[in-house]
């Protein structure tokens, strides 16, 4: 099932109001239904186990070490792909795959796309079992790159507890890479975003072999001065003035409210600061919106114009949504939380899962084909249908529903955090398994108590109804 349409937050640990840091992103999809599971991944691999895409017959042997890790896959591979789409590593190192971009064609004609390359399928399973930092993730999967090619442009997002990495491939070898400043943020939506490199910087910038020369040989940079890897390598169309950057604007609207801003404006910048110190619950009220509070929200009032004039963030085919976070404050064991959003984020909240854990409850790793409300991804995504057919009516006690889930979520956290100082070692894995079945517990009783509750006042609300008394 492939992903070509989604939206990346990217948090230094600076610009974070407790020191974490955070890379986030909507899972979106083709389809409004591409059931996808969350599980744990053991660490051993077979000697020689090979991974075989079923979307473009990319081959390649794993190696034997790799790392336990999380993963969101979709469910049925050997069809749609493996898509491990995102997760930590038992090393506390995150990696979310990918954020399509795309390349113009004149540096494209001169460095095609690789049919059977490495793509987004397959490339969190090549790389995030066997990283021990977020540079080193860039680093490894650069080497990827030069070796098989790549059969289209991503966005590549690493971190660790120290550094937010983001990596645009947009040909099929040419590539750079950019350390999110420790105290900046950045917004990416389906469009080459990384603007000025710094060559003689590669603690900050990192890139593909000789990709100075491929450029200066192709004639390839439009501009006078400077080394614009966006204005050199990137898109700038009508589709993107309507699809891609009104998110970026929104984004940085929402954080930097006292910018004014252009939303089809394509020099809106990558790197951005802001004095308001961002929290978990920032990055997923951004992830979960449809230009809030603006004329171009498609639950607004303004005229269709505005209205739909342009793609939201939140979406009906948006098939999930995570927030990693890892964090600086509490102990490495605790450190790494997967916050995960089955439903559409614009109604449903997104659920704690420490990364230092051997499973995930069934109702997330095991989810079925086709309806089930036993299974995560379908009770979420049931909730946001019936919300989304009443809105108007029922907008305002899904929100207070999503509220009283963070609190709750939140206070679940604190309290784990608390308990955890008693746990060390398999123990402490062991505490924090149970606490994320335990969580998923809770917010199953929630859920399913505010479903019942819409599903029967919505039948109230048919107009297939006609009353004259009581009796008829």
């Amino acid at each position: 099932m492939i992903e070509k349409a989604c939206t990346t937050v990217l948090v230094g640990k600076n610009a974070s109001i407790d020191g974490s840091t955070m890379i986030a992103r909507n899972d979106d999809t083709f389809l409004p239904v591409a059931p996808h599971r969350f599980y744990m991944h053991p660490a051993e691999h077979d000697v020689n186990e090979t991974i075989t895409s079923s979307q473009n017959g990319f081959t390649a042997k794993l190696p034997s070490n790799g790392y336990r890790h999380s993963a969101v896959p979709n469910i049925n591979p050997d069809k749609d792909g493996i898509y491990d789409e995102s997760g930590f590593n038992e090393k506390n190192v995150a990696m979310s795959a990918t954020e399509s971009v795309y390349g113009n064609p004149k540096s494209l004609a001169y460095d095609p796309f690789v049919v059977d390359g490495l793509a987004e399928d397959s490339m969190p399973t090549m790389v995030l079992p066997y990283i021990n930092s977020a540079k080193d993730g860039v680093a490894y999967l650069g080497k990827l790159i030069a070796k098989y090619g790549s059969p289209e442009g991503n966005g590549v997002i690493f971190s660790d507890k120290h550094d937010v990495w983001y990596m645009e491939i947009v040909t099929g070898h040419q590539w750079v890479a950019q350390r999110i400043p420790d105290d900046a943020y950045a917004v990416a939506a389906n469009q080459v975003a990384i603007q000025q490199i710094d060559f003689n910087d590669p603690d900050n910038f990192m890139w593909s072999e000789n990709i100075q020369k491929f450029v200066e040989t192709n004639h390839l940079n439009p501009d006078k001065t400077g080394w614009n890897f966006r204005h050199i390598f990137g898109t700038s169309n009508e589709k993107d003035r309507h699809y891609n950057t009104p998110r970026v604007w929104f984004g940085q609207h929402y954080l930097n409210p006292e910018i004014e801003q252009d939303p089809q404006s394509p020099e809106l910048p990558f790197i951005c600061h802001t004095e308001h110190k961002i929290s978990v619950e920032d990055v997923s009220y951004i992830l979960s919106s449809h230009y809030n509070e603006t004329p171009y929200d498609p639950f607004g009032h303004a005229d269709d114009k505005d209205r739909l004039k342009f793609r939201p963030i939140s979406m009906n085919r948006t098939q999930n949504s995570h927030v990693l976070q890892i964090r600086n404050n509490v102990p490495e064991e605790l450190s790494a939380i997967f916050w995960l959003n089955f439903g559409v984020p614009a109604f449903c909240p997104y659920v704690p899962f420490y990364n230092n854990a051997t499973d995930t409850d069934p109702s997330y790793s095991d989810t079925s084909e086709t309806m089930n409300l036993d299974d995560a991804y379908w009770m979420y995504r049931a909730l946001s249908s019936v919300v989304e057919g009443h809105y108007n009516k029922f907008v305002q006690e899904d929100t207070d529903y999503i509220t009283a889930s963070q609190e709750q979520l939140r206070g679940l956290v604190a309290a784990t955090d608390k308990k955890a100082a008693n746990y060390s070692g398999e123990k402490l894995t062991e505490y924090l398994t149970n606490a994320n079945h335990e969580t998923v517990a809770a917010m199953k009783k929630r859920t399913m108590s505010l479903f019942y509750h819409l599903l029967t006042e919505g039948l109230t609300l048919s107009k297939l109804t006609f009353n004259m008394d009581k009796n008829l």
